[in-house]
């Protein structure tokens, strides 16, 4: 078993990863940068490293920092957490060259699943089902491109190969329209991610997004661990996430999970990772892998009982799989409402000092979060503070459970967007459930 790990990010997550190595008995370091140091991971950790300044270019995007906290302190591997350099490559890569282990995938697969052509014609080989395309880059050929969207058929999405997070999109609705967008989708790729290389997918107008969860480890072993809607989105940014998703029958479950664990057979796929799909009309269309554990992990943990932080650390450290297929049991149903530090109705973002906190609890209450009375939510990160998670028998007493849960909770001193969760519990087709990717943003009139 590993015994020391630097956790490379902060927040929640931080601590989540935190308290999987106490439960382990492995010694932490927490890094942080200067307006972190009273995260309360950074309290709790047995050493702690600062790491630079407050802007994360400096601090936890900083990579010869982070390997050099590993250095001083003796330790053996880094975990990434999400979001920062978890599916950085080069990091990756950086860290095993300096002789640390990264919990996480291989750099080299990280670099497959990253670039979104070369991850699309993977999943093909793994039979994993895509959505109809351009099957690799456009090139200069105008008349090819025209070619092409004709046949896929009106309206397309050009994206960004190196894309991710929304950005790096253009949906095109007729053919006066297509060049222009990919010359744009180009040079906006070029700008933003490094890499102007664009393809050309067949737009699905209604579909929900629901994705696998998958581990693998390096002794050839790969299972899923069923799968979560999150169509609760607003500007591609996850809202609501639960687990299992609404209307999705066992046999779809048991034919796309084998084949996200297959295809993790075929690419030499370590750790744990997320299989993102548009579904609509009853078909499966896989859109991209996240190659780290996701802000919704816990919705998959509470109806499957399996602790996916303490899985990575233990393939990481070159153990098996801690299960089989067939011990994974989906029980009930589960409920994840990211809390934000932002306002409820423009999203802006709300730093500053939390004056009153309550938390609440209960049966099948968990709450994921790393504020304290008195945290100073600090202006320079991500909104998001902390993740509320139900749990119940069905859907519906986890949809009760959350509404009960939304009641109780107090943030006070900065906005929060958990009257708009309270909104969302209460609308009757989030209830009914099977709502597509669009339907919030237009509730919200965006």
């Amino acid at each position: 078993m590993i015994e020391k790990i630097v956790i490379a990010n902060r927040g929640e997550i931080a601590l989540r990863i935190l308290r999987a190595c106490q439960e382990l008995d492995i010694r932490t370091v927490a890094v942080h940068s200067t307006a972190d140091r009273d995260l309360k991971h950074v309290r709790l950790a047995d050493e702690t490293v600062c790491i630079g300044p407050a802007p994360s270019a400096g601090s936890y995007l900083n990579i010869p920092a982070l390997i050099s906290a590993a250095e001083v302190t003796d330790a053996v591997a880094i975990h990434p957490g999400y979001g920062f350099l978890s599916e950085n490559a080069d990091f990756a890569e950086r860290v095993e060259n300096s002789g640390f282990v990264f919990i996480g995938p291989r750099p080299e697969t990280i670099r497959l699943m990253g670039d979104k052509v070369s991850a699309i014609n993977a999943m093909k080989m793994a039979g994993v089902p895509c959505v109809p395309g351009s099957d690799g880059p456009l090139d200069d050929d105008d008349q090819r491109t025209i070619g092409l969207a004709h046949k896929i058929g009106y309206p397309v999405i050009i994206k960004a190969a190196g894309g991710g997070g929304g950005r790096g999109m253009r949906v095109v609705h007729s053919e006066a329209a297509l060049l222009n967008a990919v010359s744009m989708t180009r040079a906006e790729a070029g700008a933003a991610f490094g890499n102007s290389m664009v393809y050309m997918e067949k737009f699905l107008e209604n579909p929900r997004h629901v994705e696998f969860q998958i581990l693998a480890d390096t002794h050839g072993n790969a299972i899923h661990l069923g799968e979560r809607d999150c169509s609760m989105q607003r500007r591609h940014q996850k809202v609501v996430e639960e687990a299992p998703a609404p209307g999705i029958t066992e046999e779809q479950r048991h034919r796309i999970g084998e084949r996200c664990a297959e295809a993790c057979r075929q690419i030499g796929y370590r750790g744990a990772g997320t299989f993102e799909f548009l579904y609509e009309d009853g078909e499966f269309y896989f859109i991209e892998m996240n190659t780290r554990v996701q802000v919704e992990h816990p919705v998959t943990e509470m109806i499957t009982g399996v602790d996916i932080v303490k899985e990575q650390i233990f393939i990481a450290s070159g153990q098996a799989l801690s299960y089989k297929q067939k011990d994974i049991k989906l029980r009930g149903h589960a409920v994840e409402c990211r809390i934000n530090a932002e306002d409820p109705r423009n999203f802006m973002p709300s730093p500053g000092d939390i004056t009153r906190l309550h938390l609440p609890g209960g049966p099948g209450v968990r709450v994921d979060t790393h504020i304290y009375n008195g945290y100073r939510v600090p202006p320079h990160y991500d909104s998001m503070i902390g993740k509320l998670i139900t749990h119940g028998e069905t859907r519906d007493s986890a949809l009760a459970r959350m509404r009960t849960a939304l009641r109780e909770i107090v943030v006070e001193g900065i906005k929060t967007n958990i009257p708009l969760h309270q909104e969302i519990m209460r609308d009757a087709a989030f209830q009914a459930g099977g709502a597509n990717i669009h339907y919030l943003e237009k509730k919200l009139g965006l």
